[in-house]
């Protein structure tokens, strides 16, 4: 069976079903022309979209359908963690191809429903059309923080450490690998491939850098840890400073750059789809850096200082002492490179 065999009302059904129960708090869910929500009393809304597009972000050939639903809400918690803000619902507009297989489409809002669940997110409603080529999945979210507890990229100063969460270069090491793998059946790393496929956002690490007012400035690397340090640079109206030998760059990650002749350094910057998160932090706020940490959670790794003059360099061992070179640009949506 296909999404065409299906009414709109009856794809509705199939989405409710893996829902969680509403909270109070929505007043008017599914169902209606519109949502209704009850406000958060004392905090501030946080708002963040993001659009997925079969074949542009992500491959229904090589990923798993419930990847594919995971990462569409991946990518908007990621955004809000690095805002300092706490999920709290979700929109989501889905344009179906005709040949959409039900048990796909059942696994693709499976896999979006569970990472809600885990971050008591609540789809409170959306939007069904039929698309005439390409999966197409737009999700809206919207977060809360206190006054005065919002991360933005604006915020550093020349003498800021800057850390980043978890390791580096593993989803888009792990893309590669899918795809070496779809052509030519080249063995991949689980743990790359999982890391593109299910990214993990560190929801519970930009609260804690909120709450404790620990960083001054804060961004996701959804285009890599190149692009989100250049962007805090400009925001700020700082030079940044990056020791290349403290990167966390995941180790297969690492390896397989090398075997494939890459420089494994900026192979891993300047890939996307981390979903990490790099921030800056006062030296003398160190101890609400610690208090910001999680038992189990993400490491949080130092990688270099903030400048007073412009530019962003990666700094590197030579044999003379050390050497500086500029750091390359991120990943770019819309620069098409042969």
């Amino acid at each position: 069976m296909h999404i065409s065999d299906l009414s709109e009302s009856e794809i509705v059904a199939r989405i409710q079903s893996r829902l969680q129960p509403p909270p109070d708090w929505l007043l008017v869910g599914i169902g209606d022309d519109a949502a209704v929500v009850a406000p958060a009393r004392g905090r501030l809304e946080v708002l963040t979209v993001d659009a997925l597009v079969e074949g542009i972000h992500f491959d229904r050939a090589v990923m798993p359908p419930d990847a594919i639903g995971h990462r569409a809400l991946a990518v908007n918690l990621s955004d809000l963690a690095a805002m300092g803000a706490t999920p709290r619902l979700a929109l989501l507009s889905l344009g179906l191809p005709a040949g959409l297989s039900c048990g796909e489409f059942d696994a693709i809002v499976g896999g979006l429903a569970a990472l809600a669940a885990r971050h008591r997110t609540h789809v409170v409603g959306g939007n069904l059309t039929r698309s005439p080529g390409p999966l197409l999945i737009d999700v809206t979210v919207t977060g809360t923080v206190k006054h005065r507890r919002v991360l933005t990229r604006a915020g550093a100063r020349p003498g800021d450490e800057v850390y980043v969460t978890g390791t580096l270069g593993a989803a888009g090491a792990g893309l590669g690998m899918l795809r070496e793998t779809a052509t030519a059946h080249q063995p991949a790393s689980p743990a790359c491939v999982q890391r593109f496929c299910y990214p993990e956002p560190r929801v519970r690490v930009g609260e804690l850098l909120g709450r404790n007012q620990a960083a001054t400035a804060c961004m996701d690397l959804s285009d890599g840890l190149a692009d989100g340090v250049h962007q805090i640079a400009r925001a700020s109206g700082v030079g940044i400073e990056i020791d290349a030998d403290a990167l966390p760059i995941e180790s297969a990650a690492r390896t397989w750059h090398a075997a494939a002749g890459r420089d494994p350094v900026v192979a891993s910057v300047t890939a996307g789809d981390d979903y990490e998160l790099v921030f800056t932090c006062r030296p003398k706020g160190r101890g609400r850096l610690r208090a910001a940490r999680l038992r189990e959670g993400p490491t949080l790794t130092r990688i270099g200082v903030c400048t007073p003059g412009p530019g962003v360099v990666l700094r590197r061992k030579a044999a003379d002492g050390s050497r500086a070179e500029p750091m390359p640009p991120g990943y770019s949506h819309f620069l098409v490179t042969n």
